[in-house]
């Protein structure tokens, strides 16, 4: 059965050509041109994944991941046009699972392939340790319905894919330290092309999230110099 991958941008030749070059790789494509027809669409017809413009009119990338992660864990990479590298860690602050700059020689090879890393990611999740549920504490996990329960409570934001694999291996090994670079493997698979502030990034939104229910969260510990663990108490 084909992907499908849904495609937000207002600017109509960057929704033809990555279109074209994700049909000839064998997706099905949904296209819209701006956030609000889009949340409508994505709802009524859901796609494996969203690619989404950042700046757009009506409803804007950032407003439309909000709605988005209030009931869906669909994998969403973000576009953005700036360089800065503060700009970069937007959209995984906000709870993209990637993104891709379309300035400095935008590449549709290099989205394709970011696409089917996290196409992986998704894939894999469902099938590993789907009747597993993982409990430690406060903490319940669900992995095949990529569900986060805190103290009973489900979390107001759902965890994106990528955030719900972190927390798996923090907590499948409560105690014991796990590295950047440990946690770079599991998040991103084979995708090497990640900094250590994508994961810094990512645990921030992460305590974020926990937070929301629970102002005193503090599982999540930051060794300094070496990465993260789950505390046991």
């Amino acid at each position: 059965m084909k992907q499908t991958i849904a495609l937000i941008d207002d600017d109509r030749n960057i929704l033809t050509s990555i279109s074209i070059a994700l049909e000839k790789e064998g997706f099905n494509v949904q296209t819209y041109l701006d956030g609000e027809s889009a949340l409508i669409g994505l709802s009524r017809t859901p796609p494996d994944l969203a690619v989404v413009d950042i700046k757009m009119p009506k409803m804007d990338g950032e407003e439309l991941l909000k709605k988005l992660r209030k009931k869906t864990s669909l994998p969403v990479i973000f576009l953005t046009s700036k360089d800065d590298e503060i700009d970069e860690l937007l959209g995984l602050k906000l709870g993209a699972d990637d993104f891709v700059k379309k300035s400095g020689g935008f590449s549709i090879k290099v989205l394709i392939e970011r696409i089917r890393v996290q196409l992986r990611k998704k894939y894999i999740n469902n099938i590993e340790d789907t009747k597993n549920i993982i409990t430690h504490g406060k903490l319940k996990l669900d992995p095949s319905q990529l569900e986060c329960e805190w103290d009973g409570k489900q979390l107001p934001d759902k965890l994106t894919t990528t955030e719900f694999l972190i927390v798996r291996e923090l907590a499948k090994r409560p105690g014991i330290i796990k590295e950047r670079s440990q946690l770079m493997d599991i998040a991103y698979r084979e995708d090497t092309d990640i900094e250590d502030r994508t994961i810094d990034s990512h645990v921030k939104r992460i305590r974020k999230k926990f937070k929301k229910i629970d102002t005193n969260f503090s599982a999540i510990e930051t060794r300094y110099g070496s990465g993260y663990r789950w505390n046991v108490s």
